[in-house]
């Protein structure tokens, strides 16, 4: 299964070491074998194809400032997978762009303790049984300093990951995607509560449920 589409996950940032005049810090950037909260677990040598693609660049990952592709603040030159998750060693441009001085101040002292990596999907699996998907293989393309883990864009992410595998989401998680889509939280209620809530009661109108909703996601455009 190949999923070309931009995608972003955030974590937890498990930073065990940093370097205030240098402006580096280590850390665990994804970690595998955890079933998140949108079902989805990245395995182990899921980005072992990205790494060898960076090391030949000779090029450095991109370390961006909350996705912004205009405000990138460093980048990571060490990336490894070992036995907890993707280890990367990365250093922000402190002497030379203030939002980096800002964001490696912040990052010191656990105000912002984000990490969203930017990947698209080479290949995955969906268990039925269990409803998790399994991130088998990714091409990782970035990764930002966020101030929450929890990032919205996720929850988009997953609505569009679960409506490929042919299931419907939640009604919390496609509340979730109408907010991020413009609407307001009393209107995303109200779409989400008297359209989506009624379709799922009805066993025997999943697929039209399904197509129903693909078309709505289709209507908005979405930030990649």
């Amino acid at each position: 299964m190949s999923d070309r589409e931009f995608q972003r996950r955030s974590f937890g940032f498990k930073v065990s070491k940093t370097d205030p005049e240098a402006g580096t810090f280590k850390g665990y950037a994804s970690v595998f074998g955890n079933v998140d909260s949108y079902g989805e677990v990245v395995e182990k040598g899921a980005f072992l194809e990205s790494i060898a693609r960076i090391k030949e660049s000779g090029d450095p990952l991109p370390v961006l400032w909350q996705h912004n592709s205009a405000t990138p603040i460093g980048g990571s030159d060490v990336l490894a997978e070992d036995d907890t998750g993707l280890l990367t060693e990365g250093w922000l441009m402190v002497n030379d762009i203030p939002q980096a001085k800002s964001a490696h101040a912040l990052m010191q002292r656990r105000v912002v303790k984000g990490l969203s990596i930017g990947y698209y999907v080479e290949e995955s699996s969906f268990n039925e049984k269990t409803g998790i998907r399994t991130l088998k293989k990714l091409d990782l393309v970035e990764y930002s300093v966020v101030t929450f883990p929890a990032n919205e864009l996720a929850q988009v992410d997953s609505v569009k990951s679960i409506l490929r595998d042919g299931r419907l989401p939640t009604l919390k998680d496609f509340e979730g995607f109408l907010r991020e889509s413009g609407f307001s939280k009393t209107q995303a209620a109200a779409i989400a509560g008297g359209g989506l809530s009624k379709l799922l009661r009805s066993e025997s109108e999943g697929a039209k449920a399904n197509q129903q909703i693909v078309d709505l996601l289709s209507a908005f455009t979405l930030n990649p």
